[in-house]
């Protein structure tokens, strides 16, 4: 018989298995997370810090929000994806019915109005037909949120692309991925501009204009091409943060676009950071802005 207050074997083994179950279900509610549809990451509830003081004016003043969960798709649409769409709707373009849409000239440094550039030929109707596996290119804001309805998503708001971009958390990192542009190795983690803005680029990370949708990795949480690549447009309408008596006169048609592209040099916007934002008219569209689509849990 065992002594007062002192188990035997089996009781021991008895209490310790009650202990551990417990244990082991308070874990399993803790990490329990809807499992998300294909090609989606899950972000949870949360609050977050929005904005920073070391940016442009427009990131400032910092705020704290809440964020509700939701899912965003790991990577931005593709030409394949895109496809998809137009064929099964027979979906034209805001490009397409203007006749066309922006590209670059490197040699003069500024932006010119190309006919017959669309999402399918993004440089123009006799140059190559853009790749499956990059982001679509050439789409507005009204573009997108077709695609996005149609596929039973809509656009992510900026709020939920800064919290994505820092993996859910508070972070005073610059970058969706870390500090650096380039890690130890010297691999480059996004496709931005190399070189001296806008006449010449070395394109030394791989990539002139667009890029393979994750060829430079995932983030912590599971996303890639949160910076550099293309633009990817928000469903918000742009305004300064704070109340500001600017905010009284809002244009409606200019809408937040984020993460920044193969475009973007540090030097001038710096746009692959994760709290800059920019904004364009929701009928634009030109050879380096894309999109990629949320949904609500």
């Amino acid at each position: 018989m065992a002594k007062k207050g002192v188990m035997n074997s089996n009781e021991e083994v008895k209490s310790w298995g009650h202990w551990w179950l417990i244990a082991i279900s308070v874990l399993m509610v803790s990490c329990a997370q809807p499992t998300p549809p294909e090609g989606m990451v899950y972000f949870s509830a949360g609050e977050i810090e929005i904005g920073s003081e070391k940016g442009l004016p427009n990131e400032a003043p910092i705020f704290e929000t809440e964020v509700k969960a939701f899912l965003i798709d790991k990577h931005p649409v593709t030409v394949g994806q895109f496809k998809k769409f137009v064929l099964a709707t027979g979906y034209e373009t805001d490009a397409e019915k203007f006749g066309n849409s922006a590209l670059f000239e490197f040699s003069k440094g500024h932006y010119k109005m190309v006919d017959g550039v669309t999402w399918q030929h993004p440089f123009g109707p006799e140059e190559p037909a853009a790749a499956p596996d990059h982001p679509v290119t050439h789409v507005s804001w009204n573009d997108a949120n077709a695609y996005a309805r149609w596929a039973g998503k809509r656009l992510p708001t900026e709020i939920e692309w800064e919290y994505a971009a820092k993996n859910g958390e508070n972070t005073s990192n610059k970058y969706s991925w870390g500090d650096q542009l380039a890690d130890s190795e010297g691999e480059f983690q996004a496709n931005v501009w190399q070189g001296a803005f806008p006449f010449v680029n070395t394109a030394k990370d791989g990539y002139r204009y667009t890029s393979p949708v994750g060829s430079f990795g995932i983030t912590q949480c599971g996303l890639s091409d949160m910076g550099g690549n293309v633009w990817e447009w928000c469903s918000d309408t742009y305004m300064l943060y704070g109340n500001l008596p600017e905010n009284k006169h809002i244009d409606p048609r200019l809408k937040v676009i984020r993460g920044g592209s193969f475009m973007c040099d540090s030097t001038v916007c710096h746009g692959y950071r994760v709290t800059a934002r920019q904004f364009t008219s929701q009928e634009t569209s030109n050879f380096h802005m894309g999109f990629r689509c949320a949904q609500d849990i």
